[in-house]
This record gives C-alpha cells, sequence and structure tokens, in this order.
C-alpha cells in the first residue's frame, strides 16, 4: 500500500533528525513518536504523492496560492479561498530558508508531515505545564510524566489530523500555532508575565487568526479566559469565618461579598456537579466584575487580539475571505450534539473506565430501587441544618439546589437537545452534495434516514456526552484535605462538600494552604515520572472553570459553521485531550477478580502508566492506516445517471 520515502532535502533531513536526537536526550520515550511517524507519515505521503500527484479537492486552490506567494507574487488572490493567507505566507517562507527545495506539490504536503511532528513537541510541553499547573507548582524543573509524552503521541496521531499530513490543507499549521499560543499562555501562568510576554502573546494571537478566522475563540474566550480566572485567584483574600446566616438574603449578600474578593468557587470537575458549574461561573463574574483593572491588566493582550481582529471584521465586510455565498455564518447549536459522538469514536478506549464506572453506578442504583426504601438515619448522621433557625425561603432554595437541580438540569438537557433536532437540524448543500466525504454517509444513513431515526439519536447524544465529560473529570480525590481551599458555597448539594465541612472549622479558608508531595532533591530528581510516583500530577482533574471555557469555547467555534465536518472539531478535541486526567487501575480491585490469571501484573502495570492510552494509540494507527488504505486504493470516478464520465474523469478519493 504503502511507498518507499523519497529522498528529501538535506537541511529538512537534518532538522528531523536534530530535533528526534533532542527527543530522545530529553527522555526515552520521545523517540518512539518520531519513528512511528517515520514508518507512518512518511510512506503515506510519498503514496499519496505517487497515487494523486496532482492538487486534490481543496488542494487545487491552497498549492496554486502558496506556489504563487513563493513567487513573490503576493498581490495574486483566488477568490475561491476563505481562509487567510497564514498557510501561504508560512510556505513562501519555508521554501525561502530552504533554497534547494522547489515549491512543488510534494514539497508543499511535506511542509505538514513536518508541522505535526511539531505538534507532538508542543503538545508534549503543553501537557507538562497543565500537569505543573494542577499542583500548583512554578517550578521549570518540574520532571516531565511518561503520560505528558504519551498524551502528546496520540494529539500528532489523531486520525482526522494526521490524515492531512500528506495533503496541503491549512488544518495542521492552525493547530500548530493555536497550540503555540496556548503553551505561551501556560508559561505566563508559571513563569509570570511581563511587556515582551504581552507583546509576544499579541503576535501569537495574531498568527493564530492569519490560520484560520475562528482560532479567535480559542485565543481570546479560552486563553484569555484562563488567564482572568488566574489573576482573580491571585487576589488571595483573608480567611473568614462564616457567621450564622437564617436567611437568603444573608446568605446572598455573605456570598457575593467573599466572591467579590477573589474567594471565588471553583473546585475540580472529579467532584463538581452542575450547581458548582452554576456557583463557580457566578463567583467568577462577580470577582471579574468587582476587580476590572486587575482583571484587563492581564488579559489587554488578548483584548488587543480581538480588537485587532474585530477591525479585519469590518474592513472586510465579514469574518469569511472569498466565497462568501457559500459560508454564510449561522446559528447552528446541532455542532454540539454529534460533538459527543465524534469524541466517543475517537477516544473509545479512553471512556472505557467512564463506560464500566457508569454502569456499575447504573446497577447500583436499580438494585437500590428494587430493595425498597431505606430506614430512616439516626438523629447524629442526619444533615445538619445550615443555621439554628433557617428562614422558609432559605429552606425551599437549599431544597431546590441540593435536590432538585440536577434532576432539573438533565431534563432541560433532553428537552433542549430535542428541540435542537427538531428545529435547529441544519442539512449544508455540501453536505449531500459531495460523497467523497465520510461525513456524506455519515448523515445518509443517520440523521437523513428518518426522523425517528433522528430523535432517536439524542439518547446517543446524551450517553456520549456524559461518558466525555466523565472522562474529562478524571477519578475523585483520595484525599479529601487536600481540596479544602476549592469549599466555597452556599449550597452544599456535594457529598464531599458536606464531609470537608464537618472536618473545617470554617468552612469559607479561601485558598488555605494544602501540603503538597514535594520535588525530589535535584540529584535523584527522574527525568520522566510514572504514574505511581509521588511527584506526579497525571491524575489531577481540571479546575471546574477550565472546563467549563472549553465547552464555551467549543461551543462558539461551532454553532457558527453550518457546514459539518470532522475537521472543525479538531482543536476541541485537542483541547479536550490534553485536560484529559491519567487513568489508573485501583490499588485494590475486587476480591473475586483478583483470582484472574494475570491480573496482578496488569494491575501492577495500570498503576504505572495509563493502560487506556495505549489503546488509544493503537485505535488511532488502526484508524489512520485504514482512512489511509480507502483513500490510496479505493478510487473511483463520477458518472452521471446514464453512467457517462463526468469532472473529465477525475479519480476521486474518500477523505475526510
Amino acid at each position: 500500500m504503502f511507498k518507499l520515502p523519497i529522498d528529501s532535502p538535506v537541511p529538512e533531513t537534518l532538522i528531523l533528525v536534530l530535533l528526534q536526537a533532542w527527543r530522545f536526550l530529553s527522555g526515552r520515550y520521545g523517540w518512539g513518536f518520531y519513528l512511528l511517524a517515520w514508518l507512518l507519515g512518511s510512506p503515506w505521503l510519498n503514496s499519496v504523492t505517487e497515487s494523486a500527484s496532482e492538487p486534490y479537492l481543496d488542494e487545487v486552490f491552497h498549492i496554486p496560492q502558496a506556489q504563487a506567494y513563493c513567487e513573490g507574487k503576493f498581490g495574486v488572490w483566488d477568490d475561491k479561498i476563505t481562509t487567510p493567507p497564514g498557510l501561504y505566507l508560512l510556505a513562501a517562507l519555508y521554501h525561502k530558508i530552504f533554497r534547494g527545495s522547489v515549491c512543488s506539490v510534494y514539497s508543499l504536503r511535506r511542509m505538514n508531515l513536518l508541522g505535526v511532528v511539531l505538534i507532538h513537541l508542543v503538545a508534549s510541553s503543553c501537557r507538562r505545564y497543565i500537569e505543573v499547573r494542577g499542583g500548583r507548582e512554578s517550578s521549570p524543573s518540574s520532571p516531565t510524566s511518561s503520560y505528558a509524552y504519551h498524551t502528546a503521541v496520540n494529539v500528532a496521531l489523531f486520525p482526522v489530523l494526521f490524515f492531512f499530513s500528506a495533503l496541503f490543507y491549512t488544518d495542521v499549521y492552525s493547530a500548530l500555532f493555536v497550540l503555540l499560543a496556548y503553551q505561551n499562555h501556560l508559561s505566563r501562568l508559571s513563569n509570570g508575565k511581563g511587556v515582551l510576554s504581552d507583546m509576544w502573546t499579541v503576535c501569537l494571537g495574531v498568527s493564530t487568526l492569519l490560520m484560520r478566522q475562528t482560532n479567535v475563540f480559542w485565543v481570546v474566550v479560552y486563553m484569555g479566559g484562563l488567564e482572568a480566572v488566574h489573576v482573580i485567584r491571585t487576589l488571595n483574600p483573608p480567611a473568614t469565618e462564616k457567621p450564622g446566616l437564617t436567611t437568603l438574603w444573608s446568605v446572598t449578600k455573605f456570598y457575593a461579598r467573599r466572591y467579590s474578593l477573589g474567594d471565588i468557587h471553583d473546585p475540580p470537575l472529579s467532584v463538581s456537579s452542575p450547581d458548582d458549574w452554576l456557583f463557580c461561573v457566578l463567583s467568577i463574574a462577580i470577582a471579574a466584575i468587582c476587580n476590572p483593572l486587575k482583571v484587563l491588566k492581564q488579559i489587554w493582550p488578548y483584548v488587543s487580539v480581538v480588537t485587532i481582529f474585530t477591525g479585519f471584521v469590518a474592513w472586510n465586510g465579514g469574518v469569511v475571505l472569498g466565497d462568501k455565498s457559500n459560508h454564510v455564518a449561522t446559528i447552528h447549536l446541532a455542532q454540539m450534539l454529534y460533538l459527543w459522538p465524534l469524541f466517543a469514536f475517537f477516544s473509545a478506549p479512553l471512556i472505557i473506565p467512564s463506560a464500566i464506572s457508569s454502569l456499575i453506578k447504573l446497577y447500583k442504583t436499580l438494585l437500590g430501587l428494587m430493595s425498597g426504601p431505606r430506614s430512616a438515619p439516626s438523629p447524629n448522621n442526619a444533615r445538619e441544618p445550615i443555621a439554628p433557625s433557617p428562614t422558609v425561603s432559605l429552606q425551599i432554595v437549599d431544597f431546590l439546589i441540593s435536590n432538585a437541580f440536577y434532576p432539573c438540569f438533565l431534563l432541560g438537557a433532553a428537552v433542549f437537545s430535542v428541540g435542537i433536532v427538531k428545529y435547529n437540524t441544519i442539512i449544508h448543500p455540501f453536505t449531500l452534495a459531495d460523497n467523497r466525504h465520510y461525513m456524506f454517509y455519515v448523515f445518509r444513513y443517520t440523521i437523513l434516514r428518518s426522523q425517528l431515526a433522528r430523535f432517536s439519536l439524542v439518547g446517543a447524544y446524551m450517553v456520549s456526552a456524559h461518558l466525555i465529560w466523565s472522562r474529562l473529570a478524571g477519578c475523585p480525590p483520595t484525599s479529601d484535605a487536600q481540596h479544602i481551599q476549592y469549599i466555597n458555597r452556599p449550597f452544599d448539594s456535594n457529598t464531599l462538600v458536606k464531609q470537608l465541612n464537618a472536618k473545617a472549622p470554617g468552612r469559607n479558608r479561601p485558598q488555605a494552604p494544602v501540603e503538597k508531595p514535594s520535588a525530589p532533591p535535584p540529584n535523584d530528581k527522574k527525568p520522566i515520572t510514572k504514574l505511581e510516583d509521588t511527584t506526579s500530577l497525571s491524575a489531577a482533574s481540571p479546575a471546574t472553570s477550565t472546563a467549563l471555557l472549553w465547552l464555551a469555547t467549543t461551543t462558539l467555534s461551532l454553532i457558527s459553521a453550518p457546514l459539518v465536518e470532522p475537521r472543525y472539531f479538531t482543536l476541541p478535541w485537542i483541547f479536550w485531550r490534553l485536560l484529559v486526567p491519567a487513568w489508573t487501575t485501583p490499588p485494590n480491585p475486587p476480591e473475586r477478580l483478583r483470582a484472574l490469571p494475570g491480573l496482578d501484573r496488569l494491575n501492577a502495570l495500570g498503576r504505572r502508566v495509563d493502560l487506556t492510552v495505549a489503546l488509544e494509540t493503537a485505535w488511532f494507527v488502526a484508524v489512520n492506516l485504514a482512512t489511509f488504505w480507502v483513500f490510496l486504493s479505493r478510487p473511483y470516478q463520477w458518472r452521471d445517471v446514464e453512467g457517462r464520465v463526468l469532472d473529465e474523469g477525475r479519480w476521486q478519493r474518500f477523505m475526510w
């Protein structure tokens, strides 16, 4: 199926060798990806170039435009192109540096293979920063985990991304530049900021916009929002004891005051529920409104980026360049329904633990319902009242938040999903007109099959969303005391919060000091940490605010697109994947499972590395090989109803 690698110019080969050597020296896991990229990516590139030597599909627009820029013809522009010229400027710079490289179809495609390798490097750095931030450490010498390396490998192997390592599309470098901006953002949070850092942030933000317009959401909303939350956390107001609160107004006033000082409610996602999400958003909004200058001082680079983008939109008369008629922005909420099963398909190995855990919980719930109601708890175990004599209004709100909010949330989500399916399912003409894309067949055999099939998918959407969100949350913490610092909310519906409330003398301890595992001495530090190491922070759950900002940014970036393409979901998946914590096997499996042969070894291995990530790698390789084979080995020609060949007899191929 694949051909042997075509000889490449010496400078590029030298760069790849140096990158590989540097990664090998920095950790013994790094070399594996480069070997895999060479064995998988290089034959894939050369096979595509031999089978489809002429520009294919959107390359018909991208490659001539890049070649015009390589020749210095910067005034030439194809009106069919809708994205900014960043990719073509990069191609011109690339071929200017490597003078021996001709701006050919093969050379331009080879750029994307190099881009995938760079994505692995940047993604590894981003995951390391995320783990460092998860432990509230700021030392740049913190060891990198094997999980961070492996996560970066899978990000680069993501089938929708890796497929375009052999085609000259904007996806690879759009993702790379956004990840570079994200790496810079994470570095600012860990190492501090300055004037040069602010200016560099603006430059990186603008560079992402030169690749694709929708990147503005990831730079401004996601990264800018994370920096706003960061500066609010640094306010660090003095601790205070909770006074006796007996009325709804006194509770509202007390917590509004605490939130305005920066004492926000932002628990780990693993111990939060929908009502926690509400208080998280509310507390951050109040803190930001009450501290506008401090927040603006931190996020002004992102404000500058969105100002530049707004100026471009005003000058251009819209977001889209070129062909505006077929790319009209609209509200397409159904994109947020398609997101979850797409994630579930690509990350199926990752959600296995979440699926098993959900089935066990469902079984226990059904078993409890069948066994009848439990006996009433003893007075000693009864829930403590919020105050000695709370008012009726306070008791009602407490009951609604603590007991009715979650069922209402689930019901509302189901009703809203049904409404979206009924009133906001948009079928773009391109989806039905082009049978070269897999999405054509997905729509044909599901959504377009019948109304019943369309509505029956709501259950699949909700189950997929639950599994993906649960995997993002990770496992609950094993140490209650480690998370006292996150507890600041007026109504305790969360079980862990109640337990912490009983242990802590003052429930409003903002940022209480927490004992963290100390880093090993410099002469004993390991270059790579495993999950079982005390210094490993790979299993730390992301903060609730981070997950909500990811969800908000994903929504904004998707719902404005009427066309459904897997490529549009690449950045949402990459950021979700970088946030997913490691999963470890339980230290004490059930007694009836311990007798299974080989389980002890498997369980011990699962305490050191995330086995689901290894399965994900194998799954990605299998999907990539399958799509490569279909693209190369199953070409076809378009014919009309009478059998006449269309499109001048060009061979068509299946792709994402």
